[in-house]
């Protein structure tokens, strides 16, 4: 039967496992655990092909436990059921480890069967996710639990395993493989950080490579057909969606062009380009906002276009509206005041409008004959003194100039007039 050739290769050992040094590097806190033989409710969190599975089937080994596997995906409380059936059998006698990968899969009532098991012992759960798991999985299960995240794999981490894979394959084909010079590099790096991603490139490659004699040359065009968009972790309701776009925002207010346009080139390759669009349109008015207050029409302007022209072209006018922003000055005055006013809304403050505020055409159905409101236009500089927030909340203030020089004008501007 067929074995796919990273399931072949799969670390036996803590010592094999790339890249997660920092929870199961000497001295680490998940390696003396497992060492120690006593080991807790745990919760994976991480990205696929970064160890998760692995490390469950080593625990299980050193620990000398029976190993249930149950992908939450498919699984139900009846099969559940059936493990706990089997506890404190001639199957079970130590107890068993459960690994339920996808866990966020699992209903609150499904997540909640496990809870009496984990508790007194006899099930010790080992639960794995891609996503946030205090976002995803049940607070009952995670104040049982500890969590440990799985870094993603760096590019230098992955070559080793590429390199496994390589040295793996010459030896089951008796064949000598010539890598062309950045080959190799270019599937560690395509590879997203999923291992298995890596090694299953290295299959395909000997698989359908072009033998000559009994050498194999692998070529950097080869690989990077067979690695394709491997790197790209973009799904749309996935946490690494919204990491992407957090990472984007955050570059931009930072005034780094250069992580901008990096950020930005991953959700396109991604083909999240809707998302881009969105999310640069939201930072020109958080993050410019009144700073550069032309930057909302230009960044339209920029959006506009790329919607009109589509891929891969829409990616020069969305280029250079991150690069603009990037380079600008910053304010979120806008930003903050708005929020404060929210805030006070939300807590009923305000009350009845000033009556000179007030619609004049309800003068027609009261007995007020006027309102009493001073029209700017006017007087000089087309500004008079008059209440405009509600009783209840004059002399809040919600806007503060911001420090860049264009709100520093305005102010100095509204400073001379009003005093």
């Amino acid at each position: 039967m067929y074995q796919p050739l990273a399931d072949l290769l799969r670390p036996q050992t803590l010592d094999e496992v790339y890249g997660q040094e920092h929870i199961l590097g000497k001295g680490a806190v998940l390696r003396r655990l497992i060492d120690s033989g006593k080991v807790p409710n745990m919760v994976f969190y991480g990205p696929s092909g970064t160890g998760k599975t692995t490390v469950a089937n080593i625990i299980a080994q050193q620990t000398n436990r029976t190993l249930y596997k149950l992908n939450a995906t498919t699984a139900s409380t009846a099969d559940i059921k059936q493990i706990v059936a089997e506890l404190d059998t001639f199957m079970a006698p130590n107890g068993v480890l459960l690994y339920l990968d996808e866990i966020q899969s699992f209903n609150k009532k499904q997540q909640q069967s496990l809870l009496e098991y984990i508790e007194n012992g006899k099930i010790t759960l080992i639960a794995s996710t891609t996503e946030n798991p205090y976002f995803y999985v049940f607070n009952a299960i995670l104040s049982r639990s500890t969590v440990f995240e799985f870094k993603q794999i760096s590019a230098s981490a992955a070559l080793q395993a590429v390199q496994r894979a390589v040295a793996y394959m010459e030896e089951r084909t008796a064949l000598k493989a010539i890598p062309e010079d950045g080959a190799l590099e270019y599937i560690a790096g395509a590879c997203g950080g999923d291992i298995r991603k890596a090694i299953n490139a290295v299959e395909v490659l000997f698989s359908a490579g072009v033998i000559d004699g009994d050498t194999l040359p692998l070529t950097l065009a080869d690989a990077k057909v067979v690695a394709q968009k491997s790197a790209l972790r973009a799904d749309r309701d996935g946490d690494n969606h919204y990491d992407l776009l957090s990472a984007l925002q955050k570059s931009i207010r930072g005034s780094d062009p250069d992580a901008a346009v990096h950020y930005l080139a991953r959700l396109l390759e991604a083909g999240q380009m809707q998302s881009a669009c969105r999310r640069l349109m939201v930072i020109a008015a958080e993050d410019v906002g009144l700073a550069f207050p032309q930057i909302i029409p230009i960044v339209n302007a920029a959006v506009d276009m790329a919607l009109k022209l589509g891929m891969p072209e829409a990616q020069l006018p969305l280029a250079d509206a991150a690069i603009l922003m990037a380079t600008s000055p910053k304010s979120n005055s806008g930003h903050d005041a708005i929020h404060a006013a929210i805030e006070d809304v939300r807590k009923g403050k305000g009350g009845d409008f000033p009556r000179h505020l007030q619609n004049m055409h309800a003068d027609t159905y009261t007995m007020e004959r006027e309102q009493g409101y001073l029209y700017p236009h006017m007087f000089p500089n087309h500004w008079v003194e008059q209440q405009y927030l509600p009783d209840e909340l004059v002399g809040t203030t919600y806007y503060e100039y911001g420090p860049n020089k264009l709100e520093q004008s305005a102010k100095a501007y509204w400073d001379s007039i009003k005093n």
